[in-house]
């Protein structure tokens, strides 16, 4: 979709910055021409644009700053996740990042994020490299050209690569790296760091503040897609769990990969515009939606060619973080507008490494705000130095780094919304079954296709003793029967062939289930906690 553009030498003096040649809302095409021109990237052979950003090839979670004032003094959950910083400290890092982006080339680009109308939220922002600005094209909601006019801006990024905070300790940081949200001034500040991502999360975490605090609406990281018959479902998972493999259905329309909200309507829209995907280890067979979408107008990060500039997606000499982003029209099976009524289920995706979780199994609502406050998933042995057996991994409501508010807020908000609109949640184990990793196998992805098709479908049916049974350590209801599934395979208990063995590696991860939640266990309701595995000494 072709944009207005227009090129003004001057124009950002409101925001301070000075004497700046500002191109506005330039187009993709024209975008790669200038960073192509400048030596800043490359062309692959499938037409999309390579460019490395540089020492960070991701997040920097430990350099990011939440503004301190009254605004968010009494709302944000501050710990290690959400640091402080003072309003006077954001003040010089704001002014001196400023004067570096004056009397600079500088790329503005005027979007919006919300999908659905009534919570939509104009973003511009001003970026020091123009691949910078192409990917907001394709990450951010596209206004149409008449919009553009008259456009205002809500909220305000500035994002400035080469700047590097000499004096990090006077301003309140760890280095001179930043990123930084000032709710009040509704300006992100991204400073030395060339990851894109930076301003992508940047702009979403303010949205898991302001949503649920101002609008009642609940921000969740989460993929979702709509049957025919207008059925929405929601899946949830860290990376590695299959979230992007399992919402892209050929029978299902994609609403989005990453960011959504559920409003108080019972409507799920996306955040965003496009899609922010890895692509280490990507072929055309496992991930089909995501190859074919690496075109002419996507952006790839930190890749390896291989002869003829074609992309060794195996290599992951420059970072396991390789990713892509393009706008979500590139995908053909997707919903337009990008949101959608009636929620009926929700998975919770985890990658069990201990092999203990069954491949399915139905949460109560209180179960399903204890494993969302939870944010399980493994880490398999043998990925770092010592580790000999599969290691758990917690990630709080499957997101952790991007929630400003605490935890048991939004499991609140969830439990709530899932009540009322009758929703079903699934926790659906993608990691191992026969035994941990090393012993036991990964389950087939055709089993877990059917197993979500079937809860999909109805085929499970509601619970009762004759269609369920009840895990004796995590208290979840594993179906036991399903189309397409063999029945061993739906009790992991039984793909193991010995049982003590089982039991005590079941008991091993409840426990630290148990430990990982001790820390939210005041401010989590009697009836959230009750949701978790039962109590056992090991």
């Amino acid at each position: 979709m072709e944009k207005i553009a227009k090129s003004v030498t001057t124009g950002l003096d409101n925001y301070g910055i000075k004497n700046a040649k500002a191109h506005w809302n330039l187009s993709p095409e024209k975008l790669t021409e200038i960073t192509l021109e400048k030596g800043l990237g490359k062309l692959a052979s499938s037409g999309a644009l390579a460019i490395n950003t540089g020492k960070f090839t991701g997040r920097s979670p430990q350099d990011r700053f939440l503004v301190r004032d009254d605004y968010t003094s009494d709302k944000v959950w501050w710990g290690k996740i959400n640091k402080a910083i003072s309003p006077e400290n954001f003040d010089k890092l704001h002014r001196e990042v400023v004067k570096y982006l004056s009397d600079r080339e500088l790329f503005v680009r005027d979007g919006y994020v919300c999908a659905d109308p009534k919570y939509r939220m104009n973003v511009r922002t001003i970026t020091e490299y123009p691949w910078s600005n192409m990917f907001i094209y394709n990450m951010f909601l596209r206004p149409e050209a008449s919009e553009l006019e008259n456009f205002e801006e809500e909220w305000l990024v500035l994002c400035a690569p080469g700047y590097q905070c000499p004096t990090p300790e006077e301003h309140g940081i760890r280095q001179g790296n930043f990123s930084i949200l000032n709710f009040t001034k509704k300006i992100a500040l991204v400073g030395g760091s060339a990851y894109t991502g930076e301003m992508k999360k940047g702009i979403f975490s303010a949205l898991n503040m302001i949503l649920p605090t101002d609008k009642n609406v609940l921000p969740m990281h989460c993929s979702a897609n709509v049957g025919e018959d207008g059925d929405t479902a929601l899946f949830f998972g860290l990376s590695g769990t299959g979230k992007t493999t399992l919402s892209a259905d050929p029978n299902r329309k994609l609403i989005g990969d990453d960011e959504h909200g559920w409003t108080t309507e019972n409507r799920i829209f996306n955040f965003e515009g496009g899609c922010y995907a890895k692509v280490i280890d990507l072929t055309e067979e496992k991930e089909p939606d995501i190859y074919r979408a690496i075109k002419s107008g996507a952006i790839l990060e930190n890749v390896v060619f291989k002869e003829n500039n074609e992309v060794d997606y195996m290599d992951s000499s420059i970072t396991q973080n390789t990713r892509v982003s393009y706008p979500i029209y590139h995908i053909d099976n997707i919903q337009q507008p990008s949101y959608a009524d009636n929620p009926k289920n929700i998975f919770f995706l985890t990658c069990d490494a201990f092999g203990v979780l069954p491949p399915i199994s139905k949460l109560l609502p209180n179960q399903a705000a204890y494993h969302f406050i939870s944010g399980y998933t493994a880490k398999v042995a043998g990925t770092e130095a010592g580790i000999d057996e599969p290691q758990p991994s917690f990630s709080a409501c499957f997101g952790a780094p991007f929630m400003p508010l605490h935890p048991a807020e939004y499991a609140e908000m969830l439990s709530k919304k899932m009540k009322e609109a009758g929703v079903n949640v699934w926790l659906v184990n993608t990691g191992w079954t026969g035994g941990p990793y090393g012993v036991g196998t990964r389950m087939k992805l055709k089993y877990t296709r059917a197993m979500i098709n079937a809860a999909l479908n109805g085929d499970l049916g509601e619970y009762s003793y004759e269609k369920y049974h009840l895990h004796s350590v995590f208290g979840v209801a594993q179906p036991r029967e399903c189309p397409g599934v063999p029945k061993q395979v739906l009790s992991p208990r039984a793909t193991w062939n010995n049982d003590e063995a089982y039991y005590t590696m079941a008991f091993k991860l409840s426990n630290a289930f148990r430990h990982n939640f001790e820390k939210f266990e005041d401010f989590a309701s009697e009836e959230i906690r009750r949701g978790g595995p039962q109590r056992f000494a090991f």
